[in-house]
C-alpha cells in the first residue's frame, strides 16, 4: 500500500531527510518514532505531496502527489488544521461534500464516531471555541469520512484524553483487520505499545532501523520502548554513561579514560609555571 524508496528532502543546504525507505502493506500497523528533530513530520509531509522532494513515493501504485493517491489517504496532522466558522457538524460536512461522498452513509459513520469520541454535546460548536483535544478529536474523524486505504497519523495522541487514545487505540486496530494501513508518528511510546507490526526509529534524517514484531524476542518483544531507546541514545553523548552501554566492560576502564583525556589542558598551566620558577632560581 505505501513505498517509499530513497526519500530525501533538503531545506537549502539541511538535509531533513535522507535515503528513506519506509514500506508498508495492507492491514499493516506500522510507527515511526524518533527524538525531536529527527525528521518525522517532514517525512509524512513528503509522502503525502505536500513537500518537493528526490525519490519516490507511491501509494496503492499512484505517485504520492496525484489525485488517485490523495483520494485513498487519511491525514491526521500534529495541530488540528480546521475551519474556525464551521461548526463540528459543518466541518464534517464540507469534507462530504469535498469527496463526493454518500451522504447518508458518511453522515452515519459520522454519528457513530461522534458518539465514540464522546462529541455529541458539541457538534453545533463552532471549531474555534473548542478545546485543543477536541479540535483533535474531529480531526481524526474528518480523515477517518473518506474511509482511506492509507491512514497517516502525526502524533495523534497529544492533547487526547485516556478515553480517546483507548478508542484510538482500537479504531486503528479495527481499521488495520479492514485492510487499512496506518502509519503513525509519535513521541508517545506507551500509546502504541501492543498495536504495532512494524516499527521504523529515525535519527538525524535517517532511518536506522525497521523492526517487525513478528520477528522480535524475548525482551525486545514486550517493549517497543526498550528497542527506541537502545538505538537511539548516542554513545557520545554527555549524558550517557560508557558503561550503560559496554557492560562487560569494567566500570574502571571508562573512568581511566577521562583523566588522560583531560590532562591536557590541565598540565600545560602547571607545567609552565614550574619552567619559570625554575628559571628565576637559576638567575
Amino acid at each position: 500500500m505505501l513505498r517509499v524508496k530513497g526519500l530525501t528532502k533538503k531545506f537549502g543546504k539541511k538535509i531533513a531527510n535522507e535515503n528513506v525507505n519506509l514500506s508498508l502493506d495492507a492491514g499493516e500497523i506500522g510507527i515511526l518514532l524518533g527524538p525531536n528533530g529527527a525528521g518525522k513530520s517532514t517525512a509524512i509531509k513528503s509522502i503525502l505531496g505536500l513537500l518537493q522532494f528526490e525519490g519516490s513515493v507511491k501509494i496503492g501504485g499512484f505517485p504520492a502527489n496525484s489525485e488517485k493517491a490523495r483520494k485513498i489517504m487519511g491525514y491526521v496532522p500534529e495541530f488540528p488544521c480546521l475551519y474556525d466558522m464551521l461548526t463540528v457538524r459543518e466541518q464534517f460536512e464540507f469534507v462530504v461534500r469535498a469527496y463526493k461522498l454518500d451522504r447518508e452513509k458518511s453522515r452515519k459513520y459520522a454519528a457513530e464516531l461522534v458518539d465514540r469520541f464522546r462529541l455529541t454535546e458539541v457538534v453545533d460548536t463552532l471549531c474555534k471555541d473548542l478545546s485543543k483535544g477536541m479540535q483533535q478529536k474531529v480531526s481524526i474523524i474528518c480523515a477517518l469520512l473518506p474511509r482511506p486505504k492509507l491512514l497517516l497519523l502525526d502524533e495523534p495522541m497529544l492533547g487526547l484524553d485516556p478515553h480517546a487514545i483507548k478508542e484510538l487505540r482500537q479504531l486503528v486496530q479495527e481499521l488495520a483487520e479492514e485492510g487499512v494501513a496506518v502509519l503513525i508518528s509519535t513521541h508517545m511510546i506507551s500509546t502504541v505499545e501492543g498495536i504495532w507490526n512494524k516499527a521504523y526509529i529515525m535519527r538525524k534524517g535517517k532511518v536506522i532501523s525497521c523492526h517487525r514484531k513478528e520477528e522480535m524476542v524475548g525482551m525486545w518483544a514486550e517493549s517497543l520502548e526498550r528497542i527506541f531507546f537502545a538505538e537511539t541514545e548516542s554513545y557520545d553523548s554527555p549524558w550517557v554513561h560508557e558503561e550503560e552501554f559496554h557492560p562487560s566492560v569494567p566500570a574502571a576502564a571508562p573512568a581511566q579514560k577521562k583523566p588522560a583525556a583531560n590532562s591536557k589542558p590541565v598540565s600545560r598551566p602547571k607545567t609552565t609555571k614550574k619552567k619559570k620558577s625554575n628559571k628565576k632560581k637559576k638567575k
